[in-house]
């Protein structure tokens, strides 16, 4: 980023709530982290709280009036939740209505049928990557493990030849891939074209699943040759159904939000003339907001009725497709605000000053930040979302492409080493019968090998479009 630029973005931003130099705007920062990453791990206070505390320390150690800190995370919060809260909740009502009608099962079984010996494997990380791209992470693990350990057991194999593929297409998805909240909290963040960053995180998103699941799974079933635990065998949603939706109509449904994204992205990218009709009706049916409506309405019909649901039990899913995600709403609205007080208190203007003065690239600082707080606070969210708020005015002056890189950065840096203080490593732990340095040897490794490739594919592609 030029001088030039950087003043011209000085001039036409609000003046900041305090007049705080650099050296008290960088210790504020740190002090505001710190507080989040204490609060988190050592007091085991929920990230929605500890990202709100945070907050307003950062503002009064910055020299903010506590009334403006206020305002600035609230509406912060506010406008986070405005851009993402819809599609979030739609997301995930198409998730459990893809659990509860047993379509994830029959993708599951269709594949697995088709597939074995050697292939096993790479049908594992293919069902992963299909099932994880409308699913929670947690979600996603829940429904594979009970296939996981049943494929292991069946056929002899290392449960963890199975279970990093299945683990690694799951986790990219999640960090890489929106309608995931990670991605489209970044995304809203630093105002990336959300096709564009869709695109671009398909691309990344293969070669990386194939080097981290598939290829590391060798490894890790060398390092850690653990059989599958019976204890972990748990029922599936489609053994209590007399019927379930059909492959073609399951992937259809799944696919169709991602198809109706990217077709916008192309059209846009084809024809660039807001004018044009085409591009205006492409515009309207590829928003995030219509795609992923579309496919819930498409759900009902392709998903529930082959399953036998009443109205009654569709209203039931939904409900309970909704119920799991306010904690992640509030999350992710929390970090908006801790981002807009970052913003407002002057800090990422500090970074643009600083930032113009190292040989550093923006992608890679993006991706050290990111790093960072998932180090410190073990989430992924927190991660994603703290870091586009510190490196959102880098964005200013990047191309749609540079922009939607900067997510996949932010993203790829928030999957680094997961440890003891992330609920996922604890999950898999226990689903797979681990001790702690197994869960080390494998988990934690295969989610350093994700961030570490999809990081400097991200750099390399920033140097080729």
């Amino acid at each position: 980023m030029t001088r030039l630029s950087v003043e011209m973005l000085a001039a036409d931003a609000p003046p900041p709530i305090t007049s705080a130099g650099h050296a008290q705007l960088g210790i504020a920062v740190l002090v505001g982290i710190a507080v989040i990453v204490l609060l988190i791990t050592k007091y085991k206070l929920h990230a929605f709280l500890a990202l709100t505390i945070g907050s307003l320390v950062l503002g009064a150690v910055a020299g903010a009036p506590l009334d403006k800190a206020i305002v600035s995370f609230t509406t912060g919060l506010g406008t986070t939740v405005a851009g993402v809260g819809v599609l979030i909740a739609l997301g995930a009502i198409l998730g459990k209505l893809l659990a509860d009608s047993g379509g994830a099962d029959q993708i599951v079984d269709t594949i697995l049928a088709r597939a074995g010996g050697r292939a096993m494997p790479w049908a594992m990380v293919l069902i992963a990557s299909v099932i994880g791209l409308p699913l929670f992470f947690e979600v996603g693990i829940v429904l594979l493990i009970p296939v996981v350990l049943m494929v292991a057991k069946r056929g002899n194999y290392s449960v963890m030849r199975i279970g990093i593929p299945a683990l690694a297409g799951l986790s990219v998805m999640h960090g890489l891939i929106p309608p995931h909240p990670g991605p489209l909290v970044a995304i809203d963040a630093v105002k990336a074209n959300l096709g564009v960053t869709l695109a671009l995180g398909l691309l990344v998103a293969v070669p990386t699943v194939i080097i981290a699941g598939p290829l590391f799974s060798k490894v890790a079933a060398r390092w850690v040759d653990v059989p599958a635990p019976d204890r972990m065998l748990p029922q599936r949603a489609s053994d209590e159904l007399e019927r379930r939706p059909g492959f073609g109509a399951t992937l259809f449904t799944m696919l169709l939000p991602v198809a109706l994204m990217l077709a916008k992205a192309l059209v846009d990218i084809v024809i660039d003339d807001p004018a044009n009709s085409t591009q205006r009706v492409f515009d309207v049916i590829g928003s995030p907001l219509i795609a992923l409506l579309a496919a819930v309405l498409v759900g009902f019909f392709t998903l529930g009725r082959p399953a036998g649901f009443t109205r009654d039990r569709l209203q039931q899913t939904v409900e309970k497709g909704l119920m799991p995600i306010a904690g992640i709403l509030l999350i992710v609205g929390a970090g908006g605000g801790f981002k807009q007080t970052l913003i407002d208190s002057g800090v990422g203007q500090m970074i643009l000053d600083i930032s113009q003065d190292w040989s550093i690239p923006a992608l890679l600082l993006a991706w050290l930040i990111a790093v960072a707080i998932r180090l410190a606070t073990g989430s992924a969210t927190v991660a994603t979302v703290s870091a586009a708020g510190l490196v959102a005015p880098l964005a200013a002056d990047m191309s749609t492409t540079h922009t939607a890189l900067l997510v996949l950065a932010i993203g790829a840096g928030s999957l680094f080493f997961s440890h003891v203080n992330d609920a996922g490593f604890w999950l898999v732990k226990e689903y797979f019968g681990l001790t702690v340095g197994q869960t080390v040897k494998t988990w934690s490794v295969m989610e350093t090998i994700i961030s570490v490739v999809a990081g400097g594919l991200v750099l390399l592609l920033s140097l080729v479009i």
